[in-house]
């Protein structure tokens, strides 16, 4: 049986982990060992933030709402509890950029949430 010789293989993995850590700082962008390590969690952050950023737009979209909402006299849970009320159905997302984009618009909302309040 024929001899397998593996150099060409592992040169080019090893290619492509120092790729990948082409940007690090120290050893880590031209070091195969220190540099498996280092793009090896990198890509665990990047699986785990890839989720968490959900999370975050959320969070941020819901903090403009509440802000856009309490210049007309109202608090983030009671204007989305109007707003379940009167049968508007827009998510936060476009909620936070119409409040950003057209405030105009965004107090014929708050007004039927408000008037949704006071019948239910």
């Amino acid at each position: 049986m024929a001899r397998v010789k593996r150099g060409v293989t592992t040169h080019s993995r090893h290619k492509e982990i120092v790729k990948l850590a082409s940007s690090y700082r120290g050893r880590a962008n031209s070091c195969f060992r220190v540099a498996i390590e280092k793009v090896e969690k990198a890509l665990r952050y990047a699986y785990r933030d890839r989720r968490a950023k959900k999370g975050d737009f959320r969070a941020l979209w819901i903090q403009r709402i509440n802000a856009a909402v309490r210049e007309h006299d109202m608090i983030y849970s009671s204007f989305m509890h109007g707003l379940k009320l009167s049968g508007i159905t827009l998510d936060r997302k476009s909620l936070a950029n119409i409040a950003a984009e057209n405030p105009v618009e965004f107090k014929a909302i708050v007004d039927k949430a408000k008037e949704a309040l006071k019948k239910g």
